[in-house]
């Protein structure tokens, strides 16, 4: 056991030696032993005044009963007007990366739908933020404040981040104000959690609580890793597994927001699964990374560039793929007209395609046009736009009128239409051809982590 401390302390210490020659002259020489101290004291003294707290107010509608809505509902029986609004609140963190111009970065969740942006500095002070731009399918916001002297955090290199390296969460949890908390990253590239539409994330173990959204990753050189956004957690509290979105990821999204005020996905026009060992030995290939398209739209970018079913991609832009959603989360940071390099295995033989990344189409319908049992409903297609994209198929409901057929049905926002008299449903066309010529219909619904039937006669 001791052996095993001191290769920790060793660690430790080795590790701390890589600060800057500032910090570790104010560091303390000596403990009472003689022997030497490591502290994390110097670096957060430089790296935690470029952490704000962030205070929100806004305002949200109340989903209400649609027979509320009705006057002569509510005189028959009495029924007292009702707000239709409430006030709502939240704290968060966020983090300065650009002093002069007062460029705060956080997470989407922390000002969505807020009116009144306020950030308190570690000084105390106080400023109202204005928004410049947010996305919500990474969960990147930036805000602007007008101050003097404020202290930005220098940016790391994420892609760099190993499983190990010592870390440092700094940020405002519960409001009670800034605090401090340590780990290690205990992995990288955690995707596929259906935390958010395009996921990447740096795995700690270092405690992030509610009010850490937005706040700081930091290696120990107080460089910037990564924005803490999430937890794993069953009761609401830190169990040890946080995330934390790459710094890499929010600076090209970043550029985005301050351009555009928005980020200008476009399409490529593919489907793509994980290559996993079974289907390297099918294909008669050594690697077991990569992903595997299973379909190319027509007229897309993916055909254009004579990408076909059953290629590999290995890289895309230089940087290797690992995954379907690797693969994915790199054609989502690219813009409308900017071209992918693609290198690809077809039959075992090395090839590199060229596509131009294309607007993307929206294929919506309203319920109305499907079905009068759905009329109110919004419907999409669900594509590389789409959080849900890869993980379920069907057709979403891309928003619904509370007043409507659809509401009254017990349909939501979110849903996800996976089968109509129990056959499957892949697409807005198979949804439209299968309700046709049906006075009822028996839905399967995904919705949240959850399913269930819904019989609409």
């Amino acid at each position: 056991m001791k052996k095993i401390t001191a290769l920790l302390f060793a660690s430790l210490v080795a590790s701390l030696s890589l600060i800057p020659v500032y910090v570790q002259a104010a560091l303390p020489a000596f403990d009472s032993q003689g022997d030497a101290l490591p502290t994390l004291a110097p670096m957060l003294e430089h790296a935690t005044p470029a952490v704000v707290n962030i205070a929100t107010k806004g305002k949200v509608q109340i989903k209400q009963n649609p027979l509320f809505n009705d006057p002569f509902f509510r005189r028959f029986f009495d029924i007292p007007n009702q707000p239709r609004e409430r006030e709502i609140q939240s704290l968060g963190s966020g983090v300065v990366i650009d002093a002069k111009k007062g460029y705060i970065i956080t997470n989407n969740h922390v000002i969505e739908s807020a009116d009144e942006i306020q950030v308190t500095l570690r000084n105390g002070e106080v400023h109202q933020a204005k928004l410049l731009g947010t996305d919500p399918e990474t969960d990147i916001a930036v805000i602007q404040i007008k101050a003097e002297n404020l202290t930005a955090l220098p940016l790391a290199n994420s892609s760099k981040t190993r499983v190990g390296d010592f870390v440092v969460a700094i940020g405002n949890p519960f409001g009670l104000g800034q605090t401090v908390t340590s780990g290690i990253v205990s992995a990288v590239g955690r995707s596929g959690l259906g935390i958010e539409g395009y996921e990447n994330f740096i795995q700690t173990d270092a405690s992030i609580n509610p009010g850490n959204s937005g706040g700081a990753l930091v290696n120990l050189r107080g460089e910037l890793v990564g924005i803490n956004t999430a937890i794993f957690s069953q009761s609401g509290g830190n169990i040890g597994i946080g995330f934390a979105i790459p710094i890499n990821m929010v600076a090209d999204i970043k550029q985005q927001l301050l351009k555009y005020g928005e980020v200008q996905r476009g399409r490529l026009g593919a489907q793509a699964q994980d290559l996993n060992p079974q289907l390297a030995k099918a294909f008669n290939i050594k690697i077991n990374r990569g992903a595997v398209i299973t379909q190319v739209v027509a007229g897309s970018a993916a055909e254009k560039s004579g990408l076909r079913a059953g290629d590999i991609v290995t890289h895309i832009n230089g940087k290797v793929v690992k995954n379907a959603d690797t693969l994915r989360n790199s054609v989502g940071l690219l813009r409308v007209g900017q071209k992918v390099e693609m290198k690809i295995l077809r039959e075992g033989k090395a090839k590199t395609l060229v596509a131009k990344i294309e607007k993307h189409s929206e294929q919506n319908l309203a319920g109305k046009q499907v079905h009068p049992q759905l009329m109110g409903a919004h419907l999409s297609d669900i594509d590389e736009s789409s959080r849900y994209y890869g993980r379920v198929k069907g057709v979403l409901i891309a928003d619904i009128d509370p007043d409507s057929q659809a509401w009254r049905n017990s349909l939501r926002k979110g849903d996800i239409i996976t089968s109509v008299n129990r056959k499957s449903v892949n697409s807005l066309n198979e949804l439209h051809q299968l309700t046709q010529k049906s006075r009822s219909l028996l839905l399967n619904i995904r919705r949240g982590n959850g399913a269930l039937f819904l019989y609409l006669q």
